[in-house]
């Protein structure tokens, strides 16, 4: 995809990415981007610290998923990048919905007992969950989550969310 824009380089060697650029792709002031060169070309990347972990994400979320049969997902702050569980197919690789976005740059904690619609994706779902943003040197860089269509989560379910986004965070400040 090629586009017509042209931006000079400033005597400091910046330059603007456009405001339209910058929505579509959602990137937000104070996130950090990946230069790569391509030949002669130079790609800018949105970069995911926990993008990088993808296995390792899974297979904490299988972890959790077998003691409690509950989906797990876990995210950074624009899609879902392990998911466990019956919702598997239905969410994984999924770009984070609304109210998952707001949770993350909120730094809010979740549990929800009782069914509730929530934006986990585009679309609404109705469910019980807990949740909670994974904080690394400071920033919300993504989400632990566990939900249920059918069943009650209670708080065990989001002591185990806090432990696994703990333990994200701590392995990715060491990495």
């Amino acid at each position: 995809m090629k586009t017509g824009i042209i931006r000079r380089i400033d005597e400091l060697g910046r330059i603007v990415i456009p405001k339209e650029i910058r929505k579509s792709l959602r990137i937000k002031e104070g996130e950090s981007l990946e230069i790569l060169i391509d030949n002669e070309d130079i790609i800018l990347k949105k970069y995911s610290m926990i993008k990088n972990l993808n296995n390792f994400a899974q297979d904490i979320a299988d972890a959790i998923h077998s003691f409690i049969k509950h989906s797990v997902l876990i995210t950074d702050n624009d899609n879902i990048l392990a998911v466990s569980g019956s919702l598997k197919k239905e969410l994984l690789n999924k770009p984070i919905g609304s109210d998952l976005e707001l949770k993350i740059n909120r730094r809010e904690e979740m549990l929800e007992k009782h069914k509730k619609p929530i934006k986990i994706t585009q679309d609404e779902m109705e469910c019980t969950y807990a949740a909670t943003p994974i904080i690394t040197n400071g920033d919300a860089i993504g989400l632990v989550m566990i939900l249920s269509k059918d069943d009650i989560v209670d708080e065990v379910d989001l002591k185990l969310v806090q432990i696994a986004s703990k333990f994200l965070s701590n392995h990715l400040e060491q990495v």
